[in-house]
């Protein structure tokens, strides 16, 4: 069949479909956005219909422009915007209520509430993570709790939950298939990781019927088949992993102390450590990395909740730029002299500050700073907030005595001007692929290999090939002043700064 596969990204602002031929080329692609809904101030949501519109539409696309037919394809992986939940009804597969997103900060309160019981230690033993409203255990509970007769329905067996990988599982196979893989288990607060398995202590804590719950597989299974009617024909589905850990993959992340940082509409960088489950003393998060053959690799990861979509801001809020290309050679022209600080809490800080409650703010302004200035704050916000990660993970990894390789991608490490400002901020190469569509690749050879038209491990580790290392040019009294400005920004942000 030519070793085609397809993959879908179904990621947090659009939908992609991309089409790799059996040497693991781009042949053709279609993507999609759709709405983000924000109810208040500081709640995100989707609309489920839409996004399962946008990815058919997008399947279909991409399968035309790679002139190829559904039964040309070997098999499907997907890969998905973590930590979002939806519910919807076993008999009619509709759901209940609009897909309440990982940005969203509803359950902040919630979240203090089981902190003050003292059960944080609780969840972050068994899961790795800590009690934040940015993962779905918490949002599923609100929205059982705030939808009419939703927990009974769900103890009954009337309500399937799921990440999005599920939904779009369930809606491909017409409703045969409610599964999920370890990855996307994993960032729900109610995964054990160590005994890899849906926990009963925490679904008793969030009070969350294990009835609704999925079955949890392999990043590399059989998910299911999906429908004929949809694409032409039938198409098994081989391959599930959350974005930030299909990036990893897609990095051939394979080895531990092996590092990528991905910058899409947030940042999330990824530690594989191996077999070991290494518990952060520096507030990162233990998580999955992959599972595969029923084996479990582990990672750190830092979290950060706004990276591209400070540059979105840019664009659709303040409208300093037309599209989000512009944003490099805009910072270019900034004024030298200039310390201007954005601090990017829009929907609260992440790792290593975990503070749900700041909220953006810039410092540094003058009468001359003007929409430069405002540009090369937002890049090199995200350098800064990707220093603070590594320096967290070097000091939790150091203690087992290895250093880390980085590995770069997502939509913003196409600007030259944004890979060499971190590079500099963070005193250390980084290594820009040759691909970029790194998520998608890990969800597609997930599929590939399992469908055994694609390389195993070894063989796809050998593919991986870097298009330019950015190595720093900053001097070091220069960077010191940057970092000093920008962690003294922060303290100013935090809500109980």
């Amino acid at each position: 069949m030519g070793g085609y596969v397809l993959a879908i990204d179904q990621g947090t602002t659009s939908s992609r479909a991309i089409v790799f031929d059996g040497k693991q080329k781009v042949v053709g692609s279609g993507q999609k956005e759709f709405t983000q809904i924000f109810p208040q101030s500081g709640w995100v949501e989707h609309d489920p219909e839409e996004i399962w519109e946008s990815v058919v539409w997008s399947v279909k696309a991409a399968l035309k422009k790679a002139g190829v037919a559904a039964s040309d394809i070997s098999a499907i992986g997907i890969t998905n915007q973590r930590e979002t939940v939806v519910v919807w009804e076993r008999e009619s597969g509709k759901a209940i209520h609009n897909a309440i997103v990982w940005q969203d900060r509803r359950t902040s309160s919630y979240c203090e509430k089981l902190k003050r019981q003292d059960l944080e230690k609780t969840f972050t033993k068994k899961t790795g993570l800590l009690l934040d409203p940015y993962f779905s255990g918490t949002k599923l509970s609100w929205m059982l709790s705030n939808v009419k007769g939703a927990r009974a329905r769900g103890a009954k067996g009337d309500l399937c939950f799921g990440t999005i990988d599920t939904f779009l599982i369930w809606r491909l196979t017409g409703g045969k298939s409610h599964v999920t893989d370890a990855t996307n288990a994993s960032r729900t607060l109610m995964y054990n990781i160590a005994t890899n398995a849906w926990d009963d202590e925490l679904l008793e804590i969030l009070r969350v019927p294990k009835a609704m719950l999925p079955e949890v597989l392999d990043c590399a299974a059989d998910f299911g088949v999906t429908e004929k009617s949809l694409f032409g024909a039938e198409i098994p589905i081989l391959g599930v992993a959350g974005d930030q850990q299909a990036a990893t993959i897609g990095q051939a992340c394979f080895e531990p102390g092996m590092m990528k940082s991905t910058y899409g509409t947030g940042c999330f960088a990824l530690l594989n450590t191996g077999a070991d489950m290494v518990r952060s003393k520096n507030r990162l998060l233990t998580t999955i990395a992959y599972r595969l053959d029923g084996e479990t690799t582990y990672a750190l990861e830092g979290s950060i909740f706004i990276a591209g979509a400070a540059v979105q801001w840019l664009r659709d809020g303040l409208k300093v730029i037309k599209a989000a290309s512009d944003t490099g050679d805009l910072a270019a022209k900034a004024d030298p002299t200039q310390n201007v600080y954005l601090v990017p809490a829009f929907t609260g800080l992440g790792a290593p500050h975990w503070d749900p409650e700041a909220r953006a703010a810039i410092y540094g302004m003058t009468r001359n700073t003007g929409p430069a200035e405002f540009a090369r704050a937002a890049l090199e916000a995200v350098c800064y907030q990707t220093r603070d990660l590594l320096d967290a993970m070097h000091k939790d990894w150091k203690a087992n005595g290895k250093e880390t390789v980085l590995r770069v991608d997502g939509g913003m490490v196409a600007s030259d001007w944004t890979m060499q400002r971190l590079s500099d901020i963070l005193d250390a190469p980084v290594d820009r692929p040759t691909i970029l569509e790194t998520t998608a690749l890990g969800a597609a050879w997930l599929a590939g290999q399992r469908a055994g038209v694609w390389p195993d491990r070894k063989g796809f580790a050998k593919s991986w090939a870097r298009d330019t290392r950015f190595t720093p040019k900053m001097d070091e009294k220069t960077r010191a002043v940057k970092i000093k400005g920008w962690k003294d920004a922060v303290r100013r942000t935090l809500s109980a700064g």
